[in-house]
């Protein structure tokens, strides 16, 4: 609760509602209006007064934190900050809340593997890799003693069409999270260096592109992804140094670039000297995958190729990796020795030991097999409604019906029990979205749980909010 009456008048400043927020955030600080330490009101009490959509609220509480004028607590609030900003990132990647003392609720925001009975399997390859602890572990680990992971990772890619390459090419990293920041680190220079990405993309793009001191700009899509006029034009706009895209399964979207336009992107990032960086963190197995060739094979010379295991055996390992375009894997390795010498020896040790036994395809393939099954429930029960999705891929996009806005069909969601992610969260901070979800297959819940927060979804859908009014 908080005792703070700010009620600005949104109408003196043109353009979006949220633009027009964050500049009444800014001058209120300026002048004193909102002192530091004052606590705002909750994104639902100002959207209610100010009679707007609570991510219209939600938008210029995050641009005003980014600016470092606002401050948020986990669980306390939102603050106005203090007069001198503190260094580093102000906002948290995740919107973290405590499940357990909420155990109706069906989070369907993320992605969760299921229960494949990963335990056991992991305390055998502990037990395994423990029989050679020995002097090895008492130094720091070391770029060169990660050449047997980087030659494993070579053969867990073997069905991905990534051009030629070796573990020479190959960095290894703590997540994709942390591959996104390491080859931003290898390819930005300058003071205020720009990345261009899909205008709806994975919001770690934009957290590791701060930490980069970067711009990030939004690119156009269609049904297959980066629109290449719309990357031209910005490429003469901006003068970027990189481009992230996500062709084999666009995040939040579900859509798969075709061959032709890869060919496109790649050959305007030729044009422009563009730098690319191709997530693939969410790669799907040997049966479901695509046998388009990635931006690595097409461009072997400038492509970034970015993996982990988080999607597909285990989130908890943070074990990524980077492909890295030719004769730059030294350089890709010696940024993660700047950064973090190597990966500690437990970690790498296990992953070695899950890669090379065929422990980690065996989960791979059980957890694709669980996640075919709700994905097609998911797909059946909403066929109803535009939904995109990709085999194999654990979420799908849904565009919503007439009468029903993101921020609304969440909010009814959630007084049902079922947590969704709406489009705003995906969109950059001066992008626009559509009134659309992403449903993630969540592994983790019971089955039959899963299946009533679907039947739930479909049932909301069915009832927009001139419907549920008139009963």
């Amino acid at each position: 609760m908080t005792d703070t009456r700010w009620l600005p008048d949104l109408a003196q400043f043109p353009g979006p509602k949220y633009l027009a927020l964050t500049r009444a955030l800014r001058d209120s600080i300026r002048a004193g209006e909102l002192p530091p330490g004052s606590q705002l009101p909750t994104v639902r009490d100002l959207a209610w007064d100010l009679h707007v959509t609570p991510g219209t609220v939600s938008r210029a509480y995050q641009l005003a934190t980014q600016e470092g004028l606002l401050a948020a607590t986990v669980g306390r609030g939102t603050f106005v900050a203090a007069q001198s900003p503190r260094l580093g990132p102000t906002q948290s990647m995740f919107q973290e809340r405590d499940l357990d003392s909420e155990p109706w609720l069906v989070d369907l925001r993320s992605p969760q593997l299921p229960d494949v009975e990963r335990g056991p399997i992991f305390a055998q390859a502990m037990t395994r890799i423990s029989e050679d602890v020995g002097h090895s572990w008492d130094d720091y680990p070391t770029q060169r003693g990660e050449e047997p992971l980087r030659k494993a990772i070579v053969k867990w890619l073997g069905d991905r069409d990534l051009g030629h390459y070796g573990a020479d090419d190959i960095a290894l990293t703590h997540g994709g999270q942390n591959g996104l920041l390491l080859t931003f680190l290898c390819c930005l220079r300058g003071d205020r260096p720009v990345i261009l990405t899909e205008d709806l993309a994975y919001p770690g793009i934009r957290h590791a592109a701060r930490l980069a001191r970067a711009e990030v700009v939004g690119i156009e899509l269609d049904g297959e992804g980066m629109v290449p006029d719309a990357l031209e034009a910005a490429c003469r706009r901006h003068g970027a140094q990189v481009l992230v895209v996500t062709p084999e399964a666009q995040n939040p979207t579900a859509c798969r670039m075709g061959a032709e336009r890869r060919a496109q992107i790649v050959e305007i990032a030729r044009r422009y000297d563009l730098q690319v960086v191709e997530d693939d963190c969410y790669s799907v197995g040997e049966a479901e995958a695509s046998a388009l060739p990635s931006m690595r094979a097409l461009a072997p010379e400038r492509s970034w190729y970015i993996g982990s295991l988080s999607k597909s055996v285990s989130a908890a390992l943070r074990f990524g990796y980077v492909v890295c375009p030719e004769g730059m894997g030294e350089a890709g390795r010696l940024t993660a020795q700047h950064g973090f010498f190597a990966l500690s020896r437990p970690v790498s040790d296990l992953c070695l030991e899950l890669l090379q036994s065929g422990a980690a395809e065996e989960i791979r393939r059980k957890v694709q097999t669980e996640f075919s099954a709700r994905l097609d429930h998911m797909v059946r029960a909403l066929h109803r409604f535009d939904v995109n999705w990709l085999p194999g891929l654990p979420f799908i996009w849904v565009p919503l019906p007439m009468g029903w806005r993101g921020s609304t069909f969440t909010r009814a969601a959630e007084g049902e029990g079922v947590l969704l992610r709406q489009a705003d969260e995906y969109a950059l901070i001066h992008g626009r979205a559509p009134h659309a979800l992403r449903i993630a297959v969540a592994g983790a819940i019971p089955r039959q749980r899963f299946d009533g927060a679907v039947e739930t979804i479909a049932r909301l859908l069915n009832r927009p909010p001139s419907d549920m009014m008139a009963v």
